[in-house]
């Protein structure tokens, strides 16, 4: 049997998002134990042209969230306000879990064919449902949590690869 849309991209999704909130629980012990603000870790770059930690959660749960529901058609939350402490953060990530948690799937499958078009880099983007879910959606959605686990990792928050696909 293959693959259905709702199947590649709701549970990924969701393991991601609770993988990154385990991370958010460690990050904010670790600040804690070691006596460091918050905000230390909160605005860590890997490399100074790139996103602090607190935008890469925000753009992690966008992609959480608006993978699976821009393919299933529904009114997609506008969660814009700033991250500033630990806590927002787990309750962005709880907020974009309840989101899709919440989606079904009759509203996803067979979307693979069906044409989103939304702005993306400041110019309108068209993809199939396929193509945005593999080629764009995902990646993105991989990139960010990604990044937002290697600026903890390198500001010493002790993790390790099963932290990052929530398998501890």
């Amino acid at each position: 049997m293959p693959i259905t849309m709702f199947q590649a991209s709701v549970p990924i999704c969701r393991q991601l998002l609770g993988a990154l909130d385990g991370v958010l629980a460690k990050a904010e012990a670790h600040c804690v134990a070691k006596k460091i603000e918050e905000a230390a870790l909160l605005t860590a770059r890997l490399y100074p042209d790139m996103f602090p930690l607190a935008r890469q959660v925000a753009i992690s749960t966008l992609f959480g969230r608006i993978t699976p529901g821009r393919l299933a058609g529904v009114t997609l939350p506008d969660f814009s306000a700033a991250l500033t402490s630990f806590a927002e953060c787990r309750a962005r990530v709880a907020d974009s879990l309840a989101f899709i948690g919440a989606l079904t799937a009759e509203q996803i499958d067979g979307t693979e064919d069906r044409e989103y078009t939304f702005p993306a880099g400041g110019q309108p983007r068209t993809f199939t449902g396929m193509s945005y879910l593999q080629g764009f959606a995902l990646p993105n959605f991989h990139f960010h949590t990604t990044c937002a686990y290697l600026i903890l990792r390198h500001n010493g928050v002790e993790l390790g690869k099963a932290d990052y696909l929530g398998i501890s």
